[in-house]
């Protein structure tokens, strides 16, 4: 789906939805999801015959404008657009009698999601688009305008669709004072769509309201203030000129790792037992063998451990949120390093599978613009601020294993150690268009250190001569104190 041109918020709302209301509705899914497969196969198949032809290959040995006019004649004559498979998919409904199942918007919208999917593969940044099927069904559908198709009838109460009315679900009354005033906004569309909550489909209708989210009153900031960061896997480190401190990610979260791998052991055993044609001797699995036969034992298994993942995901996204009103009550100007979270998906699996740090940094980012700031992020090749040290000048690479710098380097006498992801944030907090100025290092330390300082993050130690340094344990707080 395009981005929207105006601020543009969601309201999430449940839905009351009766058993004739949820076969109605399961029943538009299977239509929705063969609607999808038709477009999406439509959408291939103009694409491979595209890619087939001589022109196809003429136009990619030329440049700028000349490539750029090649393919979008291309595209005109094979009529891989939008438009025309928005037209092939209302031909399909009308042919299929779908009617009164789906009306016009929703199935335009749907040939648009197979259409982007399709575009985004002709363009090579993802992979060739799936079909839908039992094990990846339709989820939502979508409307496009507010007055007509799928409609929120905001004096009634109601979601209206071809027909079906469906009451939605309200909190008591002046109970939830943003969800009062968000309802306030227009309605530019909104978007049916169900979850799967305790083994049970639960149906819910999101509100895409017009222009900014409100604000609760305890999330306010402090506008200007800027605020370091230094993400780690697990761990996030925050400095300002108010607080600083070194937090844990999700710490109300734990994962439960033994029961989950009770249940895949239990699902493993089942699918064998049930499959064998899909094993070799050895227990190994056969390439290109397809599982046929499900029991009900391993659909219960699978419900189980798809509950113990949804408790899981919206228990981060409750802590990461709270996460992000602590950092931005420090600041809206929010500076970090851009960072590959890909490659940590590979060196720290487990970690960032449940801690998820993009998804924070990406909550933050929207939240920070938000609230009138602004999102840095700074070039880590060029500041290497894991390396850097303001007072001798100078660059030393650590071991993953050093948690603490010795600023100024090792020296007889007095020695200040500080957190090293702390440190890391300070330099963050001070950088200025990818670059460091000693005078705003040196003017913003004192009133930093002593910060950390209160927080024992930051000491003076004695050491003598050859004499060694006993580096405290690191221990990450559970919430921020400013």
């Amino acid at each position: 789906m395009k981005r929207a041109a105006s601020p543009t918020y969601i309201v999430t709302l449940p839905i009351s939805a009766s058993v004739e209301d949820e076969r109605q509705l399961c029943g538009r899914l299977l239509a929705g999801t063969r609607l999808y497969n038709a477009t999406m196969r439509e959408a291939l198949r103009r694409l491979d015959l595209m890619r087939q032809t001589k022109d196809w290959q003429a136009a990619g040995t030329l440049k700028n404008k000349e490539r750029a006019a090649a393919f979008k004649a291309l595209i005109k004559q094979f009529a891989f657009e939008s438009a025309s498979l928005s037209a092939f998919a209302t031909q399909c409904k009308n042919a299929a009698g779908w009617r009164d199942r789906l009306s016009a918007h929703e199935t335009q919208r749907i040939a648009e999601t197979a259409f982007q999917a399709a575009e985004q593969y002709s363009f090579g940044k993802r992979g060739r688009p799936r079909f839908k099927n039992a094990k990846r069904p339709l989820k939502s559908f979508t409307a496009k305008s507010a007055g007509s198709g799928l409609k929120y009838r905001a004096e009634l109460g109601v979601v209206e669709w071809s027909g079906l009315v469906l009451p939605v679900k309200y909190p008591p009354a002046r109970k939830d004072a943003w969800l009062d005033e968000a309802l306030k906004a227009e309605t530019k569309f909104c978007r049916l769509l169900w979850r799967n909550v305790k083994g049970r489909r639960r149906w819910c209708v999101q509100l895409a309201q017009k222009g900014l989210a409100p604000i609760k009153t305890d999330h306010t900031t402090i506008p200007g203030q800027e605020v370091g960061l230094d993400v780690g896997p697990s761990t996030v480190a925050v400095v300002s000129e108010i607080g600083a401190d070194l937090l844990g990610f999700c710490p109300t979260i734990k994962h439960p790792w033994q029961e989950v791998k009770r249940i895949q052991r239990a699902m493993d055993r089942s699918r064998r037992a049930t499959n064998p044609h899909c094993y070799h001797a050895n227990g190994t699995w056969k390439k290109g063998a397809k599982v046929k036969v499900v029991s009900k034992n391993y659909q219960d298994l699978r419900r189980q451990y798809a509950e113990s993942e949804r408790k899981l995901a919206a228990e981060r996204k409750r802590s990461q949120g709270e996460l992000a009103n602590a950092v931005l009550r420090l600041g809206n100007i929010v500076k970090t390093e851009k960072l590959s979270y890909r490659a940590w998906q590979k060196q720290y699996g487990k970690s960032v599978k449940v801690k998820a740090p993009a998804t924070f940094v990406n909550e933050l980012q929207r939240k920070a613009e938000r609230a009138g700031g602004e999102f840095v992020k700074l070039n880590t090749r060029v500041l290497k601020m894991s390396q850097f040290d303001h007072v001798s000048g100078e660059y030393r690479k650590k071991r993953l294993s050093e948690r603490w710098h010795l600023l100024g380097g090792v020296r007889e006498g007095a020695v200040t150690l500080v957190q090293r992801d702390l440190y890391s944030a300070f330099l963050a907090l001070c950088a200025t268009e990818n670059e460091h100025h000693d005078c705003q290092l040196r003017e913003r330390w004192p009133i930093v250190k002593e910060l950390l300082e209160q927080a024992s993050w930051c000491r003076q130690l004695e050491v003598a001569s050859g004499g060694t340094i006993v580096l405290p344990t690191v221990k990450p707080s559970e919430r921020l104190a400013c």
